[in-house]
């Protein structure tokens, strides 16, 4: 492979033009029609394809009977009769909510969080909602997709139906989930009509975390992103509030940054930003892992 070549597939990959096919899991219920208009709306920003997925797995049989294994097989056949129900009412939900795109349906009996992990392979940008009080049976949380699926993931907050990312805020940390994230939301930043990376720093970093977005500003302005810089300081429980008052003071309605942490077993690092932007989010949130 020439050098011309190697630099064009690394552009590419790393810096795609635009999402041309967006995956979502969509399910019976208010909140997955609420989560399919605003993934409806953004297909029809971007002229790209909406593959909707239903999937859905059997809850796991009571152990703590020790008669139930005698009914265990009609209790299967109930929970498999639930099932299918279930995944015919979300077709018809999400076809009924999904007009004036282009579209697919696809349909999987399992885990949803392991059927959109598996279903990645044919989108670009996967669209989530936060994390549910639905079982995990029903409802994908998006730690786990966003840890494992290798694409970008848009999480939908409650009560927000178009993405319109005019303005967006990278909330900037020096780690290669951010790098990732960033690279992944170029569409979005490409578009918007102002960008702010935003770090939050100790007062005496600051003189380093100025130098350092100022390196992420001047890469984006070489992809024709209008991007600008902005350190603000705040005490470590207070990183999710000020990275979400800067959004806010800035009409901006996408954050985009780099999911921390390794396994679902440990902690979240960055003070808990990760845990708060994906399972309580009051902006458009994209993020990377």
């Amino acid at each position: 492979m020439t050098k011309t070549m190697e630099r064009v597939a690394a552009d590419v990959v790393v810096h795609p033009d635009t999402y041309k096919t967006l995956l979502i899991h969509a399910e019976p219920g208010l909140a997955s029609s609420h989560r399919v208009e605003a993934a409806v709306r953004l297909a029809r920003d971007l002229d790209a394809r909406l593959v909707g997925l239903g999937a859905e797995a059997l809850e796991p049989m009571p152990a703590s009977d020790p008669f139930f294994g005698y009914g265990a097989g009609e209790w299967v056949a109930v929970m498999q009769e639930q099932v299918g129900k279930d995944l015919a009412a979300a077709e018809a939900a999400f076809r009924r909510d999904a007009t004036g795109v282009e579209i697919e349906w696809r349909v999987v009996q399992d885990y949803p969080h392991l059927a959109l992990t598996r279903l990645a392979r044919a989108a670009d940008l996967i669209v989530v909602g936060p994390r549910s009080q639905v079982s995990s049976t029903r409802s994908a949380d998006p730690a786990d997709v966003v840890m494992s699926a290798g694409r970008p993931v848009l999480v939908v907050p409650e009560g927000r139906h178009h993405l319109h990312a005019q303005a967006v805020v990278v909330a900037w940390k020096d780690t290669r989930e951010c790098r990732r994230a960033v690279a992944d939301a170029m569409p979005f930043l490409r578009r918007a009509e102002d960008v702010i990376v935003h770090t939050v720093s100790k007062p005496e970093h600051a003189d380093q975390a100025v130098f350092e977005i100022d390196d992420v500003v001047a890469n984006l302005k070489r992809h024709d992103v209008e991007a600008r810089s902005l350190v603000t300081s705040v005490a470590p429980e207070g990183v999710t509030g000020e990275i979400e008052r800067v959004a806010q003071l800035n009409n901006a309605d996408l954050i985009v940054c780099g999911a921390y942490g390794h396994s679902r077993v440990r902690e979240w690092a960055f003070g808990g930003v990760t845990d708060d932007l994906l399972h309580r989010p009051t902006f458009f949130v994209l993020m990377s892992h």
